[in-house]
């Protein structure tokens, strides 16, 4: 954003500081404004009728949530609760669509947000729809381990919601790839020790 739309946006935001684990709003409540989040994560998600939570996204600072509401008028279509420590900065919806009158390519840039989580949340449909919880699990692991063979394991019930199924199967199947030697799992970090096993298991139609 320019100089000018980051200080129109500025004035007009208040600090809101949250604990780990605190709610900074549930699905279903009216949309009081958006939440920019300046240090630490937080968890988007939806919950079941049964109560199982399915994991959306985990947002990390510098980021923004809450952005739908602001143009659609309806109550947030989803919780957020904070995973760490977070520092944010909460603007209230007329006053950010006051911004928007001002400066309309702000609402253009996060119409782009929006735009960038819709497909997100596409490819987050295709992966909780095709395809056994072992090929998802492998293709997360995968996913995780990109960059590096050894990351930081999200707890079990983490990949669970991730993966719209519930901790024991994750647990049995994290198992089953540490026995296969397909991963090394030691406290919180995984390691991959045969990529192309764990591809095999992705990619495998049974």
């Amino acid at each position: 954003m320019s100089e000018a739309e980051v200080q129109a946006l500025a004035q007009r935001a208040v600090e809101r500081r949250f604990a780990a684990d605190e709610m900074l709003f549930w699905e279903g409540e009216p949309c009081e404004g958006v939440f920019l989040i300046i240090q630490g994560s937080v968890k988007i998600f939806r919950t079941s009728p049964g109560g199982r939570e399915v994991m959306l996204a985990i947002e990390t600072a510098p980021s923004s949530v809450a952005e739908l509401p602001l143009f659609d008028g309806g109550a947030y279509p989803a919780s957020v609760r904070a995973v760490e420590p977070v520092m944010s900065l909460f603007i209230n919806k007329n006053d950010f669509q006051q911004v928007c009158r001002q400066y309309p390519d702000v609402a253009l840039k996060i119409l782009g947000v929006v735009g960038r989580r819709l497909r997100q949340l596409v490819m987050l449909v295709e992966a909780m729809t095709f395809g056994s919880v072992t090929q998802r699990l492998a293709r997360v692991l995968l996913k995780m381990a990109a960059a590096t063979d050894t990351v930081d394991l999200p707890t079990h019930q983490e990949l669970a919601s991730r993966l719209g199924t519930v901790r024991e199967v994750v647990s049995r199947n994290l198992s089953r790839f540490r026995a296969q030697g397909l991963i090394r799992i030691r406290g919180r970090e995984v390691q991959v020790t045969n990529r192309p096993g764990l591809q095999q298991e992705a990619d495998s139609q049974s």
